[in-house]
C-alpha cells in the first residue's frame, strides 16, 4: 500500500519541480522552402530564400523540435512575438502544412 497522503504529495511536489527544472527549447517555422543543393552551396551573405509562407499564415511552434502548437505572429516597434492560437496537429506538421 503507498504511503500517507502527505508521503504521497511530497512525492508528487518533488516529481513537479523536476518536470519543471528541465530546459525546453521553443522555436517558431515561419514557412519552408526546397532548394537544390548546389543552388543552396551558391547562396552568399544577404541571399533571400522564398518561402511557401504568406503575410497572415499560422506559424508552427516547435519545443525541442517537436510541433506543439500554431501561432500568429505578431510586430510591436522592434520586437517579434507569438501569439498561440491552437494545439498543433501533428500530422499536418508532417504533410507539412
Amino acid at each position: 500500500m503507498c504511503g500517507s497522503p502527505v508521503q504521497g504529495l511530497h512525492g508528487d511536489v518533488a516529481r513537479l519541480s523536476q518536470i519543471e527544472s528541465v530546459q525546453v527549447e521553443i522555436s517558431v517555422l515561419l514557412g519552408r522552402s526546397t532548394l537544390p543543393m548546389q543552388q543552396l552551396l551558391r547562396m552568399g551573405r544577404g541571399a533571400v530564400i522564398a518561402l511557401d509562407a504568406r503575410e497572415n499564415d499560422e506559424v508552427w511552434i516547435l519545443a525541442n523540435n517537436h510541433p506543439v502548437a500554431r501561432g500568429e505572429i505578431h510586430i510591436n516597434e522592434d520586437k517579434i512575438a507569438i501569439s498561440v492560437t491552437r494545439a498543433a496537429n501533428v500530422y499536418d506538421f508532417m504533410a507539412g502544412g
